[in-house]
């Protein structure tokens, strides 16, 4: 019976570790670096075309919408 317990124990561990090590590496992915003040830090290569409030600056290209697929009015 201890045997069982301890395999049981193990295969949990073994499909559970891959699972929580996938989420902790995707939220460090999508979290944006901030300042204390709670400012997108400007260091950081994904926060370089931010405001000061974390929306995107759309004064830059690789933040515009998709303009040239809406239809145009003549």
């Amino acid at each position: 019976m201890k045997n069982l317990k301890v395999w049981m124990l193990l295969a949990l561990m073994a499909v559970a570790t891959p699972i929580f090590a996938q989420t902790t590496a995707e939220k460090q992915k999508t979290e944006a670096k901030l300042k204390k003040d709670g400012t997108p830090d400007k260091r950081y290569k994904e926060n370089k075309h931010l405001k000061k409030d974390g929306t995107p600056d759309k004064r830059y290209k690789t933040n515009k919408a998709d303009t040239t697929k809406a239809a145009k009015k003549k």
